[in-house]
């Protein structure tokens, strides 16, 4: 591998440890409702972890071939620099991709998943080809306005958001770095199937989704449940694709009757 040494990634609370992966093409800054309400108290206390990913916010891009698994295994190396054997993990979107690589690479450090917004199927063609196309673009323009403006336009975020989260949303996507916008899109093109990964996964599953999803429908998500042998599903009323930041309470009851289960 060669990427280079990583900040440590923001962190809040003590318990058991859940590690949350953003979603393309925004930061670990999409998690700041999350890591500031879900420690919880006494009881129901949790360590939120919430690093960049490669190239976005604060994370170097390294020089690594386009691949989720690399990914998946900077993971590995966050939770060994944290002391930690076993977490939770999960994520919204890329987030949720990468947290499906996880699982196949390194189940056995898995105490819980968390899937939103997210799925377990690989692109089609064309999508693979749409995902090329936007490389190219940001990297030719060394820009990623493009993106920016096909992202909000294509359904993001739910038909009534707030105004300012879509702005805040939008200035988010502003900040990513054409390359790690073009790396991310090829890696994501690069996936497989993994629903055959999560028919084998035996910890407690969350699967969450918006009901007016339109980048990742429900449809999606009830594959993504049936395929985990221990899964419960929250669709949540009239959000997008950003569930999190959308409707954060209700994403983050959600999240808390995971670690429930997962405390046991």
């Amino acid at each position: 591998m060669s990427l280079p040494s990583a900040p440590a990634a923001p962190e809040n609370g003590t318990g058991t440890p859940i590690v949350l992966l953003h979603a393309f093409p925004l930061s670990a800054r999409m998690w700041a409702c999350q890591l500031e309400r879900l420690p919880g108290p006494a009881g129901e206390a949790a360590r939120v972890i919430v690093p960049d990913q490669r190239g976005f916010g604060s994370a170097p891009l390294g020089r690594d071939e386009p691949s989720l698994d690399a990914v998946a295994d900077d993971v590995a190396r966050l939770l060994d620099a944290a002391g930690l054997e076993r977490a939770v993990v999960g994520g919204l979107s890329m987030g949720g991709y990468v947290a499906m690589a996880f699982a196949r690479r390194h189940g056995e450090r898995l105490a819980g998943l968390l899937l939103a917004d997210t799925k377990a199927t690989p692109d089609t063609e064309a999508a693979r080809a749409n995902r090329e196309r936007i490389a190219r673009a940001v990297e030719a323009r060394d820009s990623v306005q493009i993106l920016a403006d096909e992202k909000i336009e294509t359904g993001l975020l739910g038909p009534a958001t707030d105004p300012a989260l879509t702005a805040h949303v939008r200035a988010m996507i502003a900040e990513a770095p054409p390359a790690a916008v073009a790396w991310a899109q090829r890696a994501m093109a690069a996936r497989g199937d993994s629903l055959e990964v999560l028919r084998g996964v035996r910890v407690p599953a969350a699967v969450i989704v918006g009901e007016a999803d339109a980048v990742t429908p429900l449809a999606e998500a009830r594959l993504m449940a049936e395929a985990l042998p221990d899964a419960e599903l929250t669709v949540i009323p009239s959000v997008g694709h950003l569930s999190s930041l959308e409707a954060p309470e209700t994403f983050n009851a959600a999240v808390r009757a995971l670690l429930r289960r997962v405390r046991g």
